[in-house]
């Protein structure tokens, strides 16, 4: 060991030994600095919920540290199908140094996203795949889905207290699910006379069963002055049908809760209105006149309402018979001397004309009481065909389907238009005294059809009766009778069942908001970007459903309703259409 060795050993401190290591030729590996990375920060989208078809946005930050720099290219996560898209500009983004670098982020929807609460990742990476030091960013975008069709199901002559006892009572509800509280439907199993309580007694919904319905209740006007008693809702129900006859306390039936399976379980699946009157205070003909039109009056600015069915002939419309009428109710609801069944003014379907939105309007034949448009100058033009007067006319022509079924092969052929009124044959209708039992399966069919097509992603289905058919029900509803205000002497009537069906509706849930024919007017209006109340009637003193909807809910998964009568039978049913109606 040399001299220079030895010295170098003999430092008496560590610090000297280490810096004579060096200074004697010692030799360390030399410090390495920390790679050169990127951190990525992004803002919370703004705005945070849009309406499907929306955009929002983001601005993205990259901050690259320890001398970093590179090229780092911007994605979102996986997203597929109809979910939103990610875009950004620029993309990729230059990083050099510490100074920060921007790109803006826009997430992009389409028209058939789907409602619900979406989780965004945002990421990135360079050209050796570098990814962020902090990972990737999450951000959350609320979607509200948009309706684009709308299905309206018209049945016949029920009141809740009548066709729904089977949410109340077993095998199907308990009598824990009903009464006033807000998770409980507002059905009695009781109901009040002039003499006091009388409980609801058990019927079949149509002629054939242990307790067959072969009788037919008023549902006049003069049966709901009757019923209502001055709001007090115990009055009798003064007569039959023509030609018929009533038991006592006919009036205060339920309808055997197996006969109508299919409406229990999409009621309470789906939403349920325990306060949907119908706007009417009378039968069928005008009924059917306020849910496409919102009102029965004969011109726009009358102030009287037609009020019953025909008198003086069998067919309805601009195609009745000479001397045929429907009679007309003044604001102070006296009735008087009837006018031809012609109408001159707008429905429903001219304002979605107007907006290029399709319509039909299914319905088993023309001239009947149930199919509005035949009441219609404007869409109902009559001319002589083969020895007939017909209705003729483009919309009626292409918009006016006959017979009713075809609606089934509309849907399964990919040919539903945007709105459509679907109206029933009498013997699968509910209409008492009429019908077979087979209206449940009939709605079922519809729903099935819809619920197991690509229709269901965005479709809503409106489910209701057009007036109470006599049947005994225990909620008043609000008449207006002072003579000035619209609708004074024949609005409101008495409530019918309403379901709600579609991947938007809320499940299992009771709407207890006052809905009448209007409400579904207005809901068309709004889901189709018109103003609310646009045709000035029903619909503009309504609300417009939106307690049945949550657009931003993901969408339910549809459940084939089971039914005891499937789609063929209707399809193939060529017998003669009944309109059974004669009150």
């Amino acid at each position: 060991m040399n001299r220079l060795s030895l010295a170098c050993i003999a430092g008496p401190v560590l610090v000297t030994f280490l810096l004579a290591l060096t200074a004697c030729g010692g030799s360390s590996s030399s410090s390495k600095s920390a790679p050169g990375t990127y951190s990525l920060a992004a803002t919370a989208l703004s705005p945070a919920s849009i309406m499907a078809g929306g955009t929002s946005s983001s601005t993205i930050t990259l901050t690259g540290t320890n001398g970093y720099s590179g090229s780092v290219t911007l994605s979102c996560g996986a997203l597929s199908g109809a979910a939103p898209s990610c875009s950004f500009s620029p993309n990729p983004v230059s990083v050099s140094g510490t100074t920060a670098a921007t790109a803006a982020l826009t997430v992009s929807t389409t028209a058939s996203t789907a409602g619900g609460t979406y989780s965004i990742s945002v990421t990135g990476s360079d050209a050796s795949k570098l990814a962020p030091s902090d990972g990737p960013q999450t951000l959350a975008l609320t979607a509200a889905a948009i309706i684009q069709r709308v299905v309206v199901i018209f049945q016949e002559n029920r009141t809740p207290d009548n066709l729904f006892q089977g949410l109340c009572i077993a095998p199907y509800g308990s009598s824990s699910a009903c009464g006033t509280a807000q998770n409980q439907f507002n059905i009695v199993s009781t109901g009040q006379s002039p003499s006091g309580p009388i409980p609801l007694s058990p019927i079949d919904l149509g002629t054939a069963g242990s307790s067959p319905d072969n009788y037919d209740l008023s549902h006049a006007n003069s049966a709901f002055v009757a019923m209502y008693n001055g709001g007090a809702m115990n009055g009798i129900n003064p007569s039959c049908g023509t030609g018929l006859s009533c038991p006592a306390d006919g009036q205060y039936m339920y309808v055997i809760p197996t006969d109508v399976a299919p409406y229990i379980a999409m009621a309470q699946q789906y939403t349920f209105g325990d306060e949907m009157f119908q706007t009417n205070e009378g039968p069928s003909f005008p009924a059917h006149q306020f849910i496409f039109g919102g009102t029965s009056a004969p011109t726009a600015t009358s102030t009287s309402f037609a009020s019953e069915n025909l008198t003086g002939g069998g067919t309805a419309g601009c195609i009745a018979t000479p001397g045929t009428t429907v009679d007309l109710i003044n604001p102070q609801g006296v009735e008087g001397p009837g006018v031809y069944p012609c109408y001159n003014r707008e429905t429903m379907s001219n304002l979605l004309d107007a907006q290029s939105v399709t319509w039909r309007y299914y319905a088993p034949s023309a001239g009947s009481i149930w199919t509005a448009p035949d009441a219609i100058q404007n869409l109902c033009q009559p001319q002589t065909v083969n020895g007939t007067l017909t209705c003729t006319g483009p919309d009626w022509v292409n918009n006016v389907i006959i017979p009713e079924w075809q609606v089934l092969e509309d849907i399964a052929n990919g040919q539903l238009a945007q709105v459509s009124w679907v109206i029933p044959n009498g013997t699968f209708s509910d209409h008492a005294l009429s019908n077979n039992g087979s209206g449940p399966s009939w709605v079922a069919s519809i729903v099935n059809a819809i619920g197991n097509s690509q229709y269901w992603a965005n479709t809503a289905i409106i489910l209701t009766w057009d007036d109470w058919g006599g049947w005994y029900d225990h909620v008043a509803p609000k008449v207006i009778n002072d003579g000035v205000s619209w609708g004074s002497g024949y609005v409101y009537g008495f409530r019918v069942p309403l379901v709600v069906v579609s991947p938007y509706a809320k499940a299992k849930y009771i709407s207890h908001v006052t809905h009448d024919f209007g409400s579904i007017l207005n809901f068309i209006e709004t889901t189709y970007g018109m103003p609310s109340g646009s045709l000035g009637y029903a619909d503009a003193h309504a609300d417009d459903l939106s307690d049945c909807f949550d657009l931003t809910q993901s969408p339910l998964p549809f459940q084939t309703i089971s039914a005891p009568v499937g789609a063929a039978s209707f399809i193939n049913n060529k017998s003669a259409p009944i309109d059974p109606d004669d009150d």
